[in-house]
């Protein structure tokens, strides 16, 4: 099998940000995307965005209009995540985008290489302040490149694998909506509050909220004895992601370290606008793990509120749009919600026996989903093996 630097194959193309003080250059129609928008791809493609920029904002940053097929490489904060474009799109700097030459090279055969390479990626990066990988390291990354009958068989027999992992995820995302229908049948729309639950303010429900502190750190998984400090995308899919962090690299012994332990609520009051205001419940004790400042830990009276039910309000839709509006951030920029805003927004308090009784079922339903992760986990695990397997030529 040939091994060949993508700049032979490939043109590199980097993406930047528009001013976002300037309102002409944003809510147009162009596609613009940041890193968080690759936790919306479908099948590996991407064909929406949080944020459009209009014709002005895209001549004035020397953006690149990107067709579809071209490799989405996010190369800081974080580095290795991978997509595909399914629509014209431009990307902010966060971003190396590649533009197969498609007579030797298959976007998708490509797309699943370098999501097989997220740790080596990872490892190239370079920067004090944050790990970067430059557009140069792009260009010389050496790819393996079989004949493009072979990388289309590849494609094939991957593709299958992935479908089996896209069915077993479709299968846990439905036991969430079990719970948030579950949440509707037994409360009814919190917003509106057709059953006429006693109101309150959240703050008047809760013990504490804490903020974290947020440090640099290395994109890349700790070992034994490392101390890592959260990822926003540690909350924002709504269930817990331990594997989600940065491996701190200096902590300050002065600031106490808020560790994320089994019961507490974790909430983003920062993030774009379709991911801020995002919570989970954590199921176990995490001493090696730390909060940055854009998650609160959120402890809640246990003789006012259970925590599945309290975290279920934050994740139903209405509910967590009330909270959302709330955020501050100009246009294209990063919401964040006041711990102000949030205690004194008004929220319905069912009887504790009856928000205990759905505790219980969602437990139950939660243990249901544990098995299936538990399958999932070793479906991708089988997976990452087959990917490996395919790339030193071995299944082919």
């Amino acid at each position: 099998m040939d091994l060949v630097k993508l700049k032979e194959v490939a043109e590199i193309v980097s993406g930047s940000t528009p001013k976002t003080n300037k309102i002409e250059y944003w809510d147009g129609q162009i596609h613009w995307i940041t890193p968080a928008d690759l936790e919306k791809k479908s099948n590996g493609y991407i064909y929406s965005t949080s944020r459009k920029i209009t014709d002005k904002g895209f001549e004035s940053s020397n953006l690149k209009m990107l067709p579809v097929g071209t490799v989405l490489l996010t190369t800081r904060a974080p580095i290795g995540k991978v997509a595909l474009a399914g629509v014209e799109l431009c990307t902010n700097q966060g971003f190396k985008n590649i533009i197969c030459d498609s007579a030797v090279l298959a976007s998708e055969y490509l797309y699943y290489y370098l999501t097989s390479q997220h740790d080596q990626l990872n490892a190239l990066g370079r920067g004090a302040t944050f790990k970067e990988i430059s557009k140069k390291i792009v260009e010389d990354l050496i790819i393996p490149l079989p004949p493009l009958q072979t990388q289309q068989k590849i494609v094939q027999v991957l593709d299958k694998a992935q479908s089996l992992i896209d069915k077993r995820k479709e299968q846990i995302e439905l036991m969430d909506e079990l719970i948030q229908s579950t949440f509707y049948e037994m409360f009814g729309d919190p917003v509106v509050n057709e059953k006429a639950w006693i109101t309150k303010k959240v703050g008047s429900q809760l013990e504490r909220i804490i903020s974290g502190w947020s440090v640099s750190g290395e994109e890349r998984k700790k070992i034994n004895g490392e101390i890592a400090v959260l990822k926003i995308s540690s909350v924002t899919s709504g269930a817990f992601k331990p594997d989600e962090h940065k491996v701190a690299n200096q902590l300050d012994k002065k600031k106490v370290l808020v560790k994320p332990l089994k019961g507490d609520i974790l909430f983003s009051r920062a993030n774009t606008r379709e991911l801020v205001a995002a919570s989970c419940i954590v199921e176990d004790n995490y001493d090696d793990l730390f909060l940055p400042d854009k998650l609160w830990k959120i402890v809640i009276d246990s003789k006012k509120l259970s925590n599945y039910w309290f975290n279920a309000l934050l994740q139903n839709n209405s509910f967590r749009a009330t909270l959302t509006k709330q955020a501050s951030g100009t246009s294209g920029s990063m919401l964040n919600i006041s711990k102000n805003k949030f205690e004194n927004s008004l929220m319905p308090v069912p009887p504790i026996e009856f928000q205990k009784q759905f505790a219980d079922i969602v437990q139950k339903i939660e243990a249901q989903k544990q098995l299936m992760e538990q399958a999932l986990t070793e479906m991708e695990n089988n997976y990452n093996s087959l990917m490996q397997r395919a790339f030193k030529g071995e299944i082919m």
